[in-house]
C-alpha cells in the first residue's frame, strides 16, 4: 500500500498551454466574426500555413519540440514520486497506512520521550531517518546513541521495510554545536 502522489505540475502546465492556444483561437474567431482588428489574422496564419511543406525547418523544429515535450511529460507520468501513505507493518493480516507527516510526528514524540531531550525535528529519507534533537544538560555522552536506538526500535515496530540508519545530532545548551 503505497500511494503515490499525484503529478500536479505538468498536468498544470499542460492545461494551463492548452487554455493559451483556445483562448488565442477563441480571440481571433470572435474579432474575425465582429469585424473588429483581428490581433492574430486567421488569413495570414492560414496562408503562412499552407505555404509551408513538411520539409521545412520550423515543421521539424515544431516537431521535434513537440516530441521531446510529449516525451518529457511521459516520462514525468511514470517517474515513482514520494509515497503519500506509507505501509504498516501487518502483523494480524490488517493493511493499514500512515501519511509521511504522521510518521514524523510518531517518530518526534519517541524522541522526546527519550531522557533529556527538550525537543527534535525528524527528517525522512528513503531508507534514513535524520534526527536534530536540542537538549538542556551539559553532559550529553552516550545520549545520540540512545536517539538512534530508541528510534530504530519504533521503525521496525511501526513500519514493515527495514531502515537502514537512524542519524541523531544533539545540540546541547551552551556550545550550540553538534555532539
Amino acid at each position: 500500500m503505497k500511494r503515490r502522489p499525484r503529478r500536479v505540475l505538468p498536468a498544470i502546465v499542460v492545461a494551463v498551454l492548452v487554455l493559451a492556444l483556445c483562448v488565442a483561437v477563441a480571440v481571433s474567431l470572435i474579432q474575425r466574426l465582429v469585424g473588429a482588428h483581428e490581433f492574430l489574422a486567421y488569413d495570414t496564419v492560414a496562408t503562412d500555413l499552407h505555404g509551408m511543406t513538411w520539409n521545412e525547418v520550423p515543421v521539424l523544429g515544431v516537431g521535434i519540440a513537440a516530441m521531446v515535450l510529449g516525451f518529457a511529460l511521459l516520462g514525468l507520468a511514470l517517474w515513482p514520486g514520494k509515497p503519500a501513505v506509507l505501509p504498516l507493518a501487518a502483523d494480524d493480516g490488517l493493511i493499514a497506512g500512515v501519511t509521511r507527516g504522521g510518521l514524523r510526528t510518531a517518530l518526534r514524540s519517541t524522541a522526546r520521550s527519550v531522557d533529556g531531550v527538550g525537543s527534535a525535528r525528524i527528517r525522512l529519507r528513503r531508507n534514513a531517518v535524520k534526527v536534530s534533537a536540542r537538549t538542556d544538560r551539559t553532559g550529553a555522552d552516550g545520549m545520540p546513541e540512545a536517539i538512534c536506538d530508541t528510534l530504530t526500535r519504533r521503525v521496525q515496530e511501526i513500519s514493515p521495510q527495514p531502515v537502514r540508519h537512524v542519524r541523531a545530532k544533539l545540540h546541547g545548551p551552551k556550545t550550540g554545536q553538534a555532539s
